[in-house]
C-alpha cells in the first residue's frame, strides 16, 4: 500500500489548495491599498477546505524556501460567515499573537500549537475565545505563552532604561473549557501551577505532560473514570508516581519513557512496577517504557527464551511481567532498552533498537515531539541502510523526509537525516522510487543545503544530488539547485571535497540542456565562479578535478550561447587559458575541455576579432600539432581556426604569423587524423559545422567541417545520421559537390 500511495497522483483537493495558496491575489483574494489580503465578497468556503488552507500555508512557510508568507494571512479567517475553521494545526515562529487574535471569532473544535515561541499571554486570553467549543488543545513547547510583558512605570524614556520584563501569568486557568477531553501541556515553563491549571475540566480523555517535572501527580486521579492516554515522558517517576497511575484503571495508553542522556534519573523500572501495571491496567494497548534502566532482570531464563518460532503471545513472553497481559499490546516502546533485544516481545508494534522494524518503529512515533530521540534512530537506520540492506524502502525514506521536513532547524537530525538519505537514494534502491518520492528528497535536500551552512550537511546533501540523473530529476528545481551550488563555490573558505562534488555537479547540471536554461545559469554568475576557481587552482599550481570540471563546465555552458561565450572573454578567460596551457603542458584533459570552450566562443562571430591576436593564433597553430587526447585537442584547435578562417583575408588583421601558413598546417592537421576516430565529444547540434559547406572564401574550413560529419555519421551512425538528415546537411552536401572552389578530396568525402 505505501507504494501505491507514494505513487499516485495528488489529489485535486491538495493540487487547488496548493495552487490558491501559491496565488492568493489571482484567485480568492485581492489587495486593499496594495498591502492588506482582503477575501472576495462573493467567497465563502468551508471548514474542510479552510482547514486545509490553513494548515497547508504553516506547511508551505515552514518547508519552501520560495513560499512568501503574508502578514495579513490569518485575518482571511476573521469573519465565521464566510470562511469556517474547525481543525488547525500551527507551528513555530509562522504564528504570533495578532494570528490567533484575527481567528477568534471562529469555533475551533481542535487546535494544535506547536513550538510557537513567539506566542504570549495574549494568545491565552484569546484561547478563552474558543473555550465552548474546543475539544482538542496542544500548547507543546510554547514555552512563552505564560509570560506577559509588563512595562513599570509605562513612560516612553523609562522604556529604554528599563526594557519591558517577561511575567509569569499565575491566574490563567482552563475553567469554562467544558469540552475540552485532549490537552498537551509538554515542556511547559516550570512555574505554573499545572493542577490548578487544569483542575476546571471535568473529564479529560489524554493528557501529555512531557518535559515537566511534577513531584506529586495526585490530582490525576479526578479523571481516573476518564482518562484513557496519559505521556509523562521525561518526568523523573517515584513510587508515588506509580501508585497514582495504577489508579487510572481506563488507560489504554501510558508513556513514562525517558531520554537516557537528558539528565540523571533517580528511578528505575523494577518487575513490580510493571506487574502493577499489568494487574490494575487492563485497557492497556500501549506502554512506552523507552529509556529505562531495569534495576533487576525481568527477563525469563534463556534456555526458554530462545526456544521455538518468535511469538507476540503473552504467555510466551521472554519479558516476565508481560505474561499477565489478556491479549499482545498494540505499541511498546522499548527505544534504548535491553528488553529489545528479547526474542518474545507480547505488542504487534515495538520500537528499539535491534532491527529496522523496530528503529522505523521509532523514528515513526517520536519524529513529531522528540527530535532529540529521532536523530539517534534515523543515526541507526543510517547504519543499517550503508552496512546491511533497507528491506523497507519506502516506509524509511518517507520517514526521514517527515523528519527533515519538520526539523529544519535541528543540526543533529540535518546531519544524520541528511546521510541516511545518500545511501537510501543510491541506486540500489533506484527502481522501487516513484517520481514523486524523489522529488520529495530532492526539496528536502535543496531545504538542507538552504539552512545549514555547516559542513557536514552540505557534503551529505551534495552527494545526495549525486545519486540523481542530472540534469533530468533536477530539471524541476534548476534554478534553485544552481544557486545553492554557486553559493556554495562562492564561499572564501572551502572544503575541498564540497567544492570537487559540487564543481561535478554544476558541470552535470549545464551539460546537455537548453539554451534558456544555459543563459539563466550564465547571469546567475556561473562564467565567473568557474574562473574564479580555475584562478585559484592556478596560483596554487594545482590542476586537480576542479580544474579539470571547471573548465569542463565552461565548455558546457557556452555551447551555442553567445552570451556566455561573451562574458567568458570579458572575465579574462583568455588570460587563464594561456596561463593554464603555459602551468600544465602535459594535461591532456585540461587542453581538450579549454579547446572544446575556444571552439564555442569562435562559432560567434562578433567576438571572433578578439581572438584575432598574434599569440592567440600562433598558439591555436601550434595546437594543430597536439596529439594529446587522441585527435580532441587538434580537432578543436582546427575547428577554431577554421571559424576564423571563414571570415576571410580582410578579416586577418595581423602580420604574424602568415595566413597562407596557417592553413597550410590545418590541410597537413586534417590528413594526419584517423577517419575512423572513436570520439569524445557529444554535438547536440550541426548547424555551427553546417554553416561552414556553402562557401568559397575557406577551402580548409570547408574540409575540416566535411570530415567532422563524415567522421561523426560513420563511427557513429545511429546518433548523427538522423541529426544531419533533421538539419537539412543532405542538400549542402550534393551543393558542395558541384562547387568549383572546393577540393576534389572534400567532394570525394561529400560524396
Amino acid at each position: 500500500s505505501l507504494k501505491m500511495a507514494s505513487d499516485s497522483p495528488e489529489s485535486l483537493m491538495a493540487l487547488c489548495t496548493d495552487y490558491c495558496l501559491r496565488n492568493l491575489e489571482g484567485t480568492l483574494c485581492y489587495l486593499l491599498d496594495n498591502e492588506t489580503l482582503r477575501l472576495h465578497p462573493d467567497i465563502f468556503l468551508p471548514s474542510e477546505i479552510c482547514d486545509k488552507l490553513v494548515n497547508e500555508y504553516v506547511e508551505l512557510v515552514k518547508t519552501d524556501s520560495i513560499f512568501e508568507p503574508h502578514e495579513s494571512f490569518f485575518t482571511l479567517f476573521s469573519d465565521p460567515r464566510s470562511t469556517r475553521l474547525a481543525r488547525i494545526h500551527l507551528r513555530e515562529h509562522i504564528v504570533q499573537d495578532q494570528d490567533l487574535e484575527a481567528i477568534r471569532k471562529q469555533d475551533l473544535i481542535e487546535l494544535y500549537l506547536t513550538n510557537c515561541e513567539k506566542l504570549t499571554a495574549k494568545s491565552l486570553q484569546t484561547l478563552v475565545s474558543f473555550s465552548h467549543t474546543l475539544i482538542s488543545l496542544s500548547l507543546f513547547g510554547c514555552c512563552n505563552i505564560f509570560y506577559e510583558e509588563e512595562n513599570p512605570g509605562g513612560c516612553e524614556d523609562d522604556c529604554l532604561v528599563n526594557p519591558t520584563r517577561q511575567v509569569l501569568v499565575k491566574d490563567f486557568t482552563f475553567e469554562g473549557f467544558s469540552r475540552l477531553r485532549i490537552l498537551n501541556l509538554g515542556r511547559l515553563i516550570e512555574g505554573v501551577n499545572v493542577e490548578t491549571l487544569l483542575r476546571p475540566l471535568a473529564s479529560l480523555a489524554a493528557l501529555d505532560l512531557s518535559g515537566i517535572q511534577l513531584n506529586d501527580v495526585g490530582f490525576l486521579t479526578q479523571w481516573k473514570d476518564s482518562l484513557v492516554s496519559l505521556v509523562l515522558y521525561n518526568m523523573d517517576l517515584s513510587e508515588e508516581h506509580i501508585q497514582v497511575i495504577a489508579q487510572l484503571r481506563k488507560l489504554r495508553h501510558l508513556d513514562i519513557s525517558r531520554d537516557h542522556l537528558s539528565s540523571y534519573y533517580k528511578f528505575k523500572l523494577t518487575r513490580r512496577v510493571l506487574n502493577l501495571f499489568v494487574e490494575n491496567l487492563v485497557n492497556l494497548t500501549s506502554l512506552d517504557i523507552s529509556g529505562h534502566t531495569m534495576l533487576e532482570n525481568c527477563t525469563i531464563p534463556s534456555m526458554e527464551e530462545k526456544m521455538g518460532q518468535t511469538s507476540i503471545e503473552p504467555a510466551k513472553s521472554s519479558i516476565a511481567p508481560f505474561r499477565g497481559l489478556k491479549r499482545p499490546l498494540q505499541f511498546l516502546g522499548l527505544f534504548e532498552t535491553s528488553l529489545c533485544r528479547l526474542t518474545h516481545i507480547p505488542a504487534y508494534k515495538v520500537s528499539g533498537d535491534k532491527n529496522e522494524e523496530q528503529v522505523l518503529n521509532a523514528i515513526e512515533a517520536y519524529t513529531e515531539h522528540r527530535p532529540e530521540i529521532t536523530s539517534r534512530a534515523i543515526n541507526l537506520l543510517f547504519d543499517i541502510a550503508r552496512i546491511e540492506r533497507c528491506s523497507q524502502l519506502l516506509r524509511a525514506l518517507q520517514l526521514v523526509i517527515t523528519a527533515l521536513k519538520c526539523h529544519k532547524d535541528d543540526k543533529n537530525i540535518q546531519v544524520t537525516g541528511s546521510a541516511a538519505l545518500f545511501y537510501l537514494t543510491n541506486s540500489e534502491y533506484r527502481m522501487e522510487q516513484s517520481v514523486k518520492l524523489r522529488r520529495q528528497v530532492i526539496q528536502v535536500v535543496l531545504n538542507g543545503m538552504e539552512s545549514y551552512q555547516e559542513v557536514t550537511v552540505q557534503r551529505n546533501c551534495c552527494l545526495t544530488l549525486c545519486n540523481f540523473s542530472i540534469p533530468e530529476e533536477l530539471e524541476f528545481q534548476y534554478r534553485r539547485v544552481n544557486e545553492l551550488l554557486l553559493n556554495i563555490l562562492n564561499q572564501s573558505r572551502q572544503d575541498e571535497s564540497i567544492q570537487r562534488i559540487a564543481v561535478h555537479l554544476c558541470n552535470a547540471l549545464v551539460c546537455q540542456v537548453d539554451n534558456d536554461h544555459k543563459e539563466a545559469v550564465g547571469k546567475m554568475g556561473f562564467v565567473m565562479t568557474m574562473l574564479k576557481l580555475i584562478q585559484k587552482k592556478l596560483a596554487d599550481k594545482t590542476c586537480d578535478q576542479v580544474m579539470e570540471f571547471s573548465w569542463s563546465a565552461l565548455w558546457n555552458i557556452t555551447d551555442e550561447t553567445p552570451d556566455n561565450c561573451e562574458m567568458f572573454l570579458n572575465y579574462s578567460g583568455m588570460k587563464l587559458f594561456l596561463e593554464c596551457l603555459k602551468e600544465f603542458p602535459e594535461k591532456q584533459e585540461l587542453h581538450r575541455n579549454m579547446l572544446g570552450l575556444l571552439g564555442n566562443v569562435a562559432e560567434v562571430k562578433e567576438l571572433r576579432p578578439q581572438l584575432m591576436t598574434s599569440q592567440f593564433i600562433s598558439v591555436f597553430s601550434n595546437l594543430l600539432e597536439s596529439k594529446a587526447d587522441g585527435i580532441e585537442v587538434s580537432y578543436n584547435a582546427c575547428g577554431v581556426l577554421s571559424h576564423i578562417m571563414f571570415d576571410g583575408p580582410e578579416a586577418w588583421g595581423i602580420c604574424e604569423p602568415h595566413r597562407e601558413e596557417v592553413v597550410k598546417r590545418m590541410w597537413a592537421a586534417i590528413q594526419s587524423w584517423d577517419i575512423n576516430s572513436r570520439r569524445n565529444i557529444n554535438y547536440r547540434s550541426f548547424e555551427p559545422i553546417l554553416r561552414l559547406l556553402p562557401q568559397g572564401i575557406s577551402p580548409v574550413s570547408q574540409h575540416w567541417a566535411t570530415w567532422a560529419l563524415y567522421n561523426l555519421v560513420s563511427v557513429y551512425p545511429d546518433k548523427y545520421c538522423p541529426l544531419l538528415i533533421k538539419e537539412g546537411g543532405i542538400p549542402l552536401l550534393k551543393d558542395m559537390i558541384k562547387m568549383a572552389s572546393a577540393r576534389q578530396e572534400t567532394k570525394e568525402m561529400a560524396r
